[in-house]
């Protein structure tokens, strides 16, 4: 098969719109004239973010369910959700509407993510962006179920997972000059969001870990540890989700494919830092368990899976060495196991550095009533 190629680009609608997060209603109508005209405004249902299950997700709105349960949008933590219709939402057209949450532009370029969100979509791996608005975007929504944790662990899933992961690592940038790794710019931008706001009035959330948060000349330290440690790995800077969570996997069964959704983070990393966050994600969100990180056996068979597919849309259609296999192998376990960072972070991952930075400036500028600490 021939390489990915990512000249092509997307051009996407901007509606001059502000909505308003206590009553949006009024605003997304006047979206929606833009985008489904045919729909009538008296007919136009629209379904807020209900619970998913019995608790909260930790990132943003899951909104991906089955039907049968009635439950088609779940709660999230940092933007709020709406789905958009007529008829029923199994009708084709539903629209999901996105409200940025408050202060998110501090941790998320938007730009960059509706540059990401075309590429994707351009190669079948995202959804279709059908606008963006002043504080928010407008999106195709994707048919399926949200991956439950137990699922990762079967073959004929996590291989789809694998399979996935390796079309989306095989997209090239646009630009001709080689993308630059994601990962230190985003920590180094998260530490100075908290540096500057040291002596900024006490967070807003409540929790009892908040005296117990190292200083920021520690988590610098920490940073500059990790980043002379895992440059000299050698790991390939690929089109990465940087965010594989289980809740942000969709499985339809009835097709036999997953995709991923909510890309807010995705941009170009290193492959073996993708691969390692996905696996730290066997652990758990809510309730981390590290005995349920995935086996060694597990690993290789998905590691196989990733290489071929991988090497399926780059068009190298060649065998897979033991040492080729060997070799990413300890580099994602690098990746995903560096060393333990104390009282903040809750494993011993690269990955989980970057989202404990990333809660602390949650808990500092989130309204949304979810203790991030």
């Amino acid at each position: 098969m021939d390489p990915i190629q990512s000249n092509q680009r997307e051009e996407f609608l901007h509606i001059d719109v502000h909505l308003d997060e206590q009553a949006p209603h009024a605003g997304i109508i006047k979206i929606l004239k833009s985008l489904r005209p045919q729909w009538r405004a008296e007919d136009i249902q629209m379904k807020a973010t209900c619970v998913f299950g019995t608790h909260v997700e930790t990132n943003y709105f899951k909104h991906y369910s089955n039907f049968v349960s009635g439950q088609v949008f779940t709660e999230g933590i940092t933007n709020q959700l709406l789905g958009c219709y007529v008829g029923s939402v199994s009708e084709e057209g539903l629209v999901l509407v996105r409200i940025y949450g408050q202060m998110t532009e501090l941790f998320v370029d938007r730009k960059k993510e509706t540059e990401i969100l075309s590429l994707l979509h351009v190669h079948g791996c995202g959804p279709e962006l059908y606008c963006t608005f002043q504080n928010g975007m407008c999106y195709e929504f994707v048919k399926g179920r949200v991956l439950d944790d137990p699922l990762l662990r079967q073959p004929s899933v996590y291989r789809l997972i694998a399979a996935e992961m390796g079309k989306i690592h095989a997209i090239k940038p646009r630009a001709v000059a080689s993308p630059t790794p994601v990962l230190w710019s985003k920590l180094s931008h998260y530490l100075q969001l908290l540096q500057s706001s040291e002596n900024d009035a006490p967070f807003c959330q409540r929790s009892s870990v908040q005296q117990n948060v190292p200083r920021i000349d520690l988590l610098l330290n920490e940073m500059e540890d990790l980043k002379k440690h895992l440059n000299g790995i050698d790991s390939p800077t690929v089109l990465c989700h940087n965010d594989l969570l289980t809740k942000n996997i969709i499985h339809n069964s009835t097709e036999g494919v997953v995709k991923f959704i909510d890309f807010e983070y995705a941009d170009f990393n290193y492959q073996a830092y993708d691969i390692g966050n996905h696996f730290n994600e066997f652990a758990g969100v809510n309730n981390v368990d590290y005995s349920l990180y995935p086996s060694h056996e597990l690993q290789m068979d998905w590691l196989t899976i990733y290489l071929q597919s991988l090497r399926h849309y780059t068009g190298r259609d060649c065998a897979i060495t033991k040492r080729e296999l060997q070799e990413l192998y300890i580099k994602v376990c690098k990746f995903s196991l560096v060393r333990f960072l104390m009282m903040l972070f809750i494993s011993t991952a690269a990955s989980h550095l970057s989202w404990g930075l990333w809660a602390l400036l949650q808990a500092k500028h989130s309204t949304i009533d979810f203790d991030f600490l």
